[in-house]
């Protein structure tokens, strides 16, 4: 490209000062927005004529307060990745993370993930950041599998509940299950299962404009361009996701789940990743059912492998899911993270 186009190009659309401006000023506003979010949940939800704390007003409360998190969330990771991708390709970020330093990237994929207090659908803006970004599938699996699992404010939690043996074995293997999985889903490439929209953003470079060319404001735009892009893609199914997710966190009895997971038989592990799938809710949100059900009698390693079920297979994760991976892949996903909690459920029930 010329540089009389490359200059006609900057001409178009808003002034560079303008969006010298308009970024900062977002990026507060965003910033705002997101910490007002319990306020503004709280606030709507006063206004349905119905208690805060009946299944109805726990559902209202967590559908107002999870839309916005999440589509926030999915604004400014996919803006910011954008941004950040215009400097590195798919090509350039694929060679960095090739060969031994991309074996090096599941484990910090991981630990990326131990460190994000983020739930499955929450993490799903940073995977799609990730995989339109070019960084290997695998790779990006790991850290959407250990965010949710494996992420602070469940860990916090759970050493409170269950002592520090027992949630450090959890970390390793939450840790370990996230490494592993990537690892093997890395190696089975699958990157032809992704949906056609995402494999076309990663076939080229980010922009027309040679990489050396691009101004900030060029950068900025093509940042937009991808939350044009991604949001535009993705936000109804958001919507669609965390109702689900919002009706079964507010009506699925805990009765229920006692039943099936509070004997030892073979059939419970498996048993009680089936009833934790369709579930959607936080690790905090988790805690209070594990806490339940540990203290009437529950296997220790069964509740576990739900609590993993929850946080890392929700039926949610998997629909939003559904718009950057095929059903091919989704349920390949499935089958290794479901292996390695139900080893996780028999090694508890076994030595504990």
């Amino acid at each position: 490209m010329s540089s009389e186009t490359h200059g006609s190009m900057a001409r178009h659309g808003a002034p560079d000062w303008a969006w010298y401006l308009g970024v900062p000023v977002a990026a507060g506003a965003w910033w705002l927005l997101y910490t007002q979010l319990i306020p503004f949940s709280e606030w709507v939800t006063s206004l349905v004529p119905v208690a805060p704390d009946s299944h109805t007003g726990e559902a209202i409360a967590f559908f107002v307060y999870d839309v916005p998190k999440v589509l926030l969330l999915l604004t400014g990771i996919v803006f910011v990745t954008g941004v950040l991708r215009s400097w590195f390709s798919p090509e350039r970020t694929r060679a960095i993370l090739a060969g031994k330093r991309e074996l090096a990237g599941y484990p910090l994929a991981a630990l990326l993930g131990v460190f994000t207090p983020f739930c499955s659908c929450s993490s799903v803006p940073l995977f799609i950041g990730f995989v339109s970004a070019g960084i290997p599938l695998g790779v990006t699996f790991s850290f959407l599998i250990a965010g949710p699992m494996v992420g602070p404010v469940g860990l916090g939690l759970l050493y409170a509940l269950v002592g520090w043996k027992i949630a450090t074995i959890y970390l390793v293997f939450g840790f370990s299950i996230a490494t592993v999985a990537g690892f093997v889903l890395g190696r089975m490439g699958l990157e032809r299962y992704l949906q056609d929209w995402v494999r076309e953003l990663n076939a080229g470079p980010p922009a027309d404009l040679p990489e050396e060319r691009l101004t900030l404001v060029d950068r900025f735009r093509i940042g937009l361009e991808q939350v044009r892009e991604i949001v535009g893609k993705v936000w109804i199914w958001v919507l669609v996701g965390i109702g689900i997710g919002a009706a079964i966190h507010g009506y699925v009895p805990e009765e229920m789940m006692l039943r099936v997971m509070g004997g030892e038989a073979w059939w419970s592990v498996p048993a009680a990743v089936i009833v934790g799938v369709p579930m959607y809710t936080n690790a905090a949100g988790v805690i209070p059912i594990v806490e339940a059900l540990l203290g009437k009698g529950a296997a220790l390693g069964t509740t576990l492998a739900f609590m993993m079920s929850v946080i890392a297979l929700s039926l949610p994760e998997m629909i939003i899911l559904k718009q950057v991976l095929t059903y091919r892949l989704i349920a390949i996903f499935l089958a290794v993270v479901a292996a390695g909690i139900l080893a996780t459920g028999y090694l508890f029930n076994l030595i504990l």
